[in-house]
Parts: structure tokens; C-alpha cells; sequence
């Protein structure tokens, strides 16, 4: 006899509830049958699902991270404006503070880790877009190790919202990307 068919409803309810409590209560107080009880459903309902509150996290940025967009604004300087004003929409919410704590479960985890590698792979893919329009349109050479470049983009971003919990500024966004430009192009200003 065939399982019981999966209940698209009861998942949305399910992930809702579950981006309400990250974002009212942050990862560390969120549990599994705090879900539940948000989404009116069973505990038994979530750990069917999701086998660890970092496997359900991940999924639920998945569905509910605001989008990088991959949009061509015809520069270098222009796409890279464009990724880092997207990518600050993220790292400027509530839940980031409790980021650290997802970090930490992730590495007990390893399904919710690849999950996790995964959609960061995924939300990296239009700054490596920018850059490789940027090499064909001959802005700039061969491309540096396009990794090197997310890291150099938003580590700045984690760096002064998580530890320094200052907010990210338009004037801040744009200096990182005409850094970020400087370096890809060979004029950045050394001080």
C-alpha cells in the first residue's frame, strides 16, 4: 500500500511559520514543535520532513530569501552595484543575527550543509554572470577565481552586519562595489 501523499498546503503552512519564527525569534529559539504549533499542524507532520531544525532553516531560506537578480545593466560597475544592493537585502534582516548558530548546527549536518552549499552557489550565480559579461565585453581580462570574487563581495557585507552590527548604507553598498570594480579592473586606489 502506497504512503500518504505529500500535502502541498500543510509544507507552505509548514515553512511560513517557520520564516515567522526565524524572523520574530531568530534561529536559536526556533524549534521544530514551535513550528508545528505556529502552522497548526503535528510535530510528527515537521520531523516527517525535516530531520533537524538546520535541514528545515536552509529550506526555508531557500524559499524565502530575497532574490539576487541577474540583470545586465550593460557595466561592470553597474552589475556589481545591482548584486551587492540584492545581496545587502538579505544580510540586512533580522534573522541574519542568528546565523551563526545555523553555521554551527550545519557542520553536524551534512544533508543541510550540501542544502545549504547549494542555494549559496545558486545566489552566487549572477555576480559570476556579471563577471563573465564583463570579460566578454572586455571591461576586464581573464576573470580572477569567481569564488575569491563572492567572497571579496560579501564578506564585507557579513563582516559589518554580523560583528560590527552596523547596517548596510546605500553610500557603504556602492564604495564595496567600486572596490570590488577596482579590483577586477586593475584601478583600484591603494591607501
Amino acid at each position: 500500500m502506497p504512503g500518504r501523499p505529500r500535502d502541498p498546503d500543510l509544507e507552505r503552512r509548514l515553512l511560513a511559520a517557520a520564516w515567522s519564527l526565524l524572523q520574530s525569534r531568530g534561529y536559536d529559539a526556533l524549534t521544530l514543535t514551535k513550528v508545528a504549533a505556529e502552522a497548526d499542524a503535528h510535530r510528527t507532520d515537521v520531523y516527517r520532513r525535516w530531520s533537524s531544525k538546520a535541514q528545515l532553516v536552509v529550506d526555508v531560506l531557500a524559499e524565502h530569501l530575497p532574490p539576487v537578480s541577474d540583470r545586465d545593466t550593460g557595466t561592470l560597475l553597474g552589475d556589481l552595484r545591482a548584486v551587492v544592493h540584492d545581496l545587502a537585502a538579505s544580510w540586512s534582516s533580522s534573522w541574519v543575527d542568528g546565523l551563526m548558530g545555523l553555521t554551527a548546527d550545519l557542520h553536524h549536518d551534512p544533508d543541510a550543509e550540501l542544502a545549504f552549499r547549494t542555494m549559496a552557489v545558486g545566489r552566487g550565480e549572477p555576480l559570476r554572470n556579471a563577471i563573465v559579461r564583463a570579460t566578454e565585453r572586455g571591461e576586464i581580462g581573464s576573470p580572477p577565481d569567481l569564488s575569491l570574487i563572492g567572497d571579496l563581495v560579501e564578506g564585507p557585507m557579513m563582516h559589518r552586519r554580523m560583528l560590527g552590527r552596523q547596517p548596510l548604507t546605500p553610500d557603504y553598498l556602492n564604495s564595496l562595489a567600486d572596490l570590488a570594480h577596482g579590483v577586477l579592473t586593475g584601478t583600484a586606489v591603494v591607501l
